[in-house]
């Protein structure tokens, strides 16, 4: 910036001096001089088309047609610098006085490009380092201190080519005007461009225009404005980018400031910025394009955070850090649903299907602690929460380090991976839950009451909740005490065996309840569900639909004996259908397969019996005709061979021994 103001000022010098000849040399040939002049101190060729057309009153100046000045021999995109028309007025007494006091600079439809070679060269830099030309600090009029009254664009286009970082800008429909009333004072720019197809609009001053020139951090007061958005910073900044100050920022119109980035709006969900973004702090640029937020507010759709941020943007993907203090947080509308208890509760034929969006994980990588006193998410309500998120190439971690929730506290980790598609997963504990609020809210069920500790790892994947609920697959366990089962009396129907202990004012009192169970492909499946009361004992096993939302359960239950010894009576339930209209009844199956059981028994031991008999009468009979006696663990027939074997061996020694005494 520094070079082109110097250069741009010798050749405005050279045209000034040249026209103060005007009296006694032709214009033409003064302009030869200047072009000639500027060609030399610069390496460039600066051509200037058509007539130049001196003035000297009310204000000595001159205007020109149509100018160019080439660019770096390296460069392809044409002329640096193309105008239609260039005017400059000098006021005369000033210049007569030694004094440079511009009155007024005026550029019709220039274009000027700003190019960065792949090797680093810069082709506004001119003279020395093999750049061309001549001009120096020494050259005169270089670096001389000047004024400017107004200077003024239109119909301007203004292109940044950075080909070593591969980036490309072009602002176009560039209006504006510069005033410089005091070299070493104040300066002021007003702008008006399109870039990436979106208007904006910037204001800015600085109190120290040749030390903001000569690239030191002066105070400053920006405005930048596109569409409905807005950035002001108050405070101190330089050319290089760098800077220190209060920032103020309304960027509720995401779409404007999106495409001035040349990226597309992120589709937030309500209460993370989808139609309002409020920010303000102090806030520090460094050169190195990092960005740092201190005490600064943020609010988003009504949620007021608290926050201290790091914003980085060298490497492939910009990394946000913060730590974010925040009240009540209601985040909905991020769960696609208003929770169990309205839409999506268990009254409901299904769950919502309204497509998650997650595209706005690819925005940044982020680690970000929040501490909330509550957080909203529709389906489930936390108190305080302190939950460190860590977002990597579009999956999310939420580690919940101390959340409380429904008189107890959760633990763990649930993750939206939004890379390929999305899925979600988790390992959290709850200890301590109040069962019947939380289950409410998740489903809209109320009819279990009991406070206790549930463990569950699981993972879903698809584009809506209720996708997703269809594809659960995990494990867990629920350990519960001292509840009820409302609507579902037990005991009741033992003592009756009538199925209609159901319904408002029924309940089942229990000391325990508990159990584990896995899921997949959405059905939740059990065995092992033991429930213990004062009047009946319960054993549970079945299926239950977590995408269906119905199900499938058999619970053995026994009435326990009173001191008088009554009782004892053992029935099995079966309960099926929906979650909204379960039905109770006497598990016939159950109950058939349980009579088989008890008939196949007895003929076992029928036949057991027989068959003891049949051994008693075999044996005594071997007894008293062969002298058979059988020993512990031998068989009838062990013990017939055994005695047939004995009584071979006796026989053959009585032979043998006759056979010898025969021989004497």
């Amino acid at each position: 910036m520094r070079w082109i103001i110097r250069s741009v000022m010798a050749l405005v010098l050279l045209v000034i001096f040249g026209v103060g000849a005007v009296f006694l040399i032709p214009a033409e040939k003064v302009a030869g001089i200047a072009v000639a002049k500027f060609n030399a101190l610069t390496g460039r060729e600066l051509v200037i088309s058509g007539s130049v057309r001196p003035q000297v009153w009310p204000q000595l100046g001159v205007t020109t047609g149509p100018i160019s000045i080439s660019n770096a021999e390296w460069s392809k995109e044409g002329p640096m610098v193309q105008a239609e028309g260039l005017s400059i007025s000098v006021d005369l007494m000033a210049l007569i006085g030694g004094d440079v006091k511009i009155t007024g600079v005026e550029a019709i439809n220039p274009r000027i490009v700003l190019e960065r070679s792949a090797q680093g060269a810069e082709n506004w830099v001119f003279g020395g380092g093999g750049s061309g030309g001549t001009v120096s600090k020494a050259t005169p009029g270089v670096g001389r201190a000047f004024t400017l009254d107004n200077a003024s664009v239109s119909g301007g286009v203004v292109v940044f080519a950075d080909h070593k970082a591969g980036v490309r800008y072009e602002l176009s429909g560039i209006t504006g005007a510069v005033a410089i009333p005091n070299y070493t004072g104040a300066a002021t720019l007003d702008l008006a461009a399109v870039m990436n197809g979106q208007s904006f609009s910037f204001a800015g001053k600085v109190a120290a225009f040749q030390d903001f020139v000569d690239g030191k951090v002066v105070g400053s007061d920006l405005k930048l404005v596109a569409g409905d958005a807005s950035v002001g910073f108050e405070g101190e900044a330089g050319l290089a980018g760098e800077g220190k100050g209060a920032l103020t920022a309304d960027l509720g119109d995401l779409a404007a400031i999106s495409a001035l980035a040349g990226m597309a709006a992120p589709d937030l969900p309500s209460g993370l910025g989808a139609s309002d973004v409020q920010v303000s702090g102090a806030v520090t640029f460094t050169t190195a394009g990092s960005v740092h937020l201190r005490s600064g507010s943020v609010s988003l759709d009504g949620n007021t955070l608290a926050v201290d941020a790091d914003l980085t943007t060298a490497g492939a993907r910009a990394k946000l850090s913060a730590k974010v203090v925040a009240g009540g947080l209601d985040l909905v509308a991020v769960s696609g649903t208003q929770g169990g208890g309205s839409e999506g509760g268990v009254q409901a034929s299904g769950w919502p299907k309204d497509r998650i969006d997650v595209s706005a994980l690819a925005a940044l990588d982020a680690v970000v602690a929040v501490t909330a006193d509550s957080i909203d998410l529709g389906m489930v309500k936390f108190g305080p929460s302190q939950i460190v998120l860590t977002n990597e190439r579009s999956r999310l971690v939420a580690e919940l380090r101390k959340v409380s929730a429904y008189e107890g506290v959760i633990s763990g980790q649930f993750v939206v991976n939004g890379r390929k598609g999305l899925s979600v997963g988790g390992d959290l504990s709850f200890a301590g839950m109040a069962l019947q609020p939380m289950l409410a809210d998740f489903g809209g069920y109320q009819r279990l009451v009991g406070t206790g500790d549930l463990r569950v790892k699981f993972l879903g994947s698809g584009v809506s909740v209720d996708a997703i609920m269809h594809s659960l697959e995990g494990s867990g366990s629920v350990a519960l005490s001292n509840g009820e089962i409302l609507g579902l009396d037990i005991a009741g129907m033992l003592r009756t065996l009538d199925m209609s202990y159901v319904g408002e004012g029924q309940k089942t009192i229990f000391d325990s309840l508990g159990g584990s169970f896995t899921m997949a492909a959405g059905v939740l499946h059990n065995e092992d569900l033991v429930l213990k009361s004062p009047y009946i004992t319960a054993r549970g096993v079945g299926d239950v639909g977590l995408g269906a939302r119905n199900l499938e359960y058999r619970i053995k239950a026994t009435a326990l004996a009173d001191d008088t010894g009554a009782g004892g009576l053992t029935a099995p339930l079966l309960i099926r259908g929906s979650w909204a209209n379960p039905k109770f009844s006497l598990d016939l199956q159950a109950i058939a397969d349980e009579k088989l059981a008890e008939q196949k028994a007895a003929l076992q031991a029928q036949a057991e019996a027989k068959r003891a008999e049949l051994e008693a009468k075999a044996r005594a009979k071997l007894e008293d005709e062969l002298g058979v006696v059988q020993q512990d663990g031998e068989s009838l027939e062990d013990a017939a061979r055994r005695r047939m074997n004995e009584a071979v061996d006796e026989g053959a020694q009585k032979a043998l021994e006759k056979l010898l005494g025969g021989g004497n």
